[in-house]
Formats: structure tokens, C-alpha cells, sequence
């Protein structure tokens, strides 16, 4: 069984020659670190992306028709039950 405590768990000391851990960067740090890894980033061509807008696109409508089937469906079946 654990025990509760009021207190904020115990901090780690900082080792010995070593400056303390900042807790927060400074905006223009994480700007540039931002900019770092966007520039790793592999980019899709535009024939990339425009293949997968269309599978994308193409999934969303046979997701649509098949949610719109089953309602229908559905819906019948329970107007002949309750109807």
C-alpha cells in the first residue's frame, strides 16, 4: 500500500562543477531550434502530396458512403421492428 504526502517530491541536486538545469529556453533558442528540425524534414514533392490528398479524399468518400449505407440500412430495420 502507498503512502501519500503532502510534499512536492525531493529535487535533485545539482552534480558537483556542473551549473543547474534551466527549466525554460529563451524564445529566440527555441525559434532556432524550431528551424533546425524543420530543416530536416523531408518534404513531399507536389506530385507526393497530390497523390495523397487524393487517397486521403478517396478514402473519406467510401468511409462516407459506407456510414450513409449502414444508417439507411439501419434505419429500416428499425421502422420494420417499431414501425
Amino acid at each position: 500500500m502507498a503512502t501519500q504526502t503532502d510534499q512536492a517530491p525531493a529535487e535533485r541536486p545539482a552534480k558537483p562543477g556542473r551549473p543547474a538545469k534551466k527549466d525554460r529556453t529563451t524564445p529566440a533558442l527555441f525559434v532556432r531550434q524550431v528551424t533546425g528540425e524543420l530543416r530536416k524534414v523531408i518534404w513531399p514533392t507536389r506530385h507526393e502530396m497530390a497523390t495523397y490528398t487524393t487517397v486521403a479524399m478517396v478514402f473519406i468518400v467510401v468511409m462516407v458512403g459506407l456510414v450513409t449505407g449502414l444508417d439507411a440500412l439501419l434505419g429500416k430495420i428499425v421502422l420494420a421492428v417499431f414501425g
